[in-house]
């Protein structure tokens, strides 16, 4: 009965009430104007359908499965590059204001926890992209020592405010320092594009995906065809990312 009413519920909230609202429309213009009833039933059949969380993981799950991250003892780099992907600056914290959103955070705690297993340094790279964003490596640095990252072990690029930036800036560190053979930690879904840019930019980074967002099976039930804000939110992933790289290959 819980997942009925879950079901159901789905459909008293965006992006569900949108569908139900929309729905209703197309049927009451129907007679007056059958073709706008049908491209308004054809849009919000799409609505629909990328708002259940069937498709928004089958697209992201598309991206997720290009690269699987290599184990920690097989890693051959000589620096761990990590790419931001959010911050809040006036958040509290254990040790202090700032926090990464959830796919830097989890970015970062991969590349720390590889950290500790293989012992390479780790560059971390983000700048402010927004006024009340944070600057992404300067929070990361406070967050990685506060995980018991050496200091001298951490790089920050505070200065990127995209992945094309990401790589430009990180490349010039890399050529100052000498390192060649970067491991790049970035969320699966965003590791395709951030590779293509890396490599414009004259690198061949091993990739080492980390924040999956989709399991690597797909299994079907009921709430998996309700509207949700999740899976609006993971399709509108997943179709960005598709479109920078279409123009990274494109362009």
């Amino acid at each position: 009965m819980i997942y009925v009413v879950k079901f159901l519920y789905s459909f008293a909230l965006p992006p569900g009430l949108f569908v139900v609202i929309l729905l209703l429309l197309a049927l009451r213009i129907r007679k007056r104007d059958r073709i706008a009833a049908l491209l308004l039933l054809s849009a919000t059949i799409v609505l629909y359908l990328l708002s259940t969380q069937l498709v928004g993981d089958a697209l992201i799950r598309s991206l997720e499965s290009r690269y699987t991250p290599p184990g920690p003892d097989r890693v051959q780099g000589d620096v761990i590059v990590v790419l931001g992907g959010g911050a809040v600056k006036d958040s509290p914290d254990v040790d202090g204001y700032g926090n990464l959103t959830g796919a830097a955070a989890n970015r970062l705690l991969t590349a720390a926890r590889l950290h500790f297993r293989t012992g390479l340094p780790i560059v971390f790279s983000g700048g402010q992209v927004y006024k009340d964003s944070g600057n992404e490596a300067e929070i990361a640095r406070r967050q990685l020592i506060g995980l018991k990252v050496s200091a001298d072990q951490i790089v920050m690029e505070n200065r990127s405010l995209n992945t094309e930036q990401n790589a430009e800036n990180v490349g010039q560190i890399l050529d100052e320092r000498h390192w060649s053979k970067p491991v790049l930690v970035t969320s699966a879904f965003h590791m395709e594009r951030a590779l293509l840019d890396f490599q414009a930019a004259g690198m061949q980074p091993i990739p080492y995906p980390a924040d999956y967002w989709a399991g690597r099976q797909a299994i079907l039930y009921a709430n998996k065809l309700a509207p949700s804000s999740g899976g609006l939110s993971a399709s509108g992933v997943a179709l960005r990312e598709y479109l920078g790289i279409l123009a990274l290959k494109v362009l």
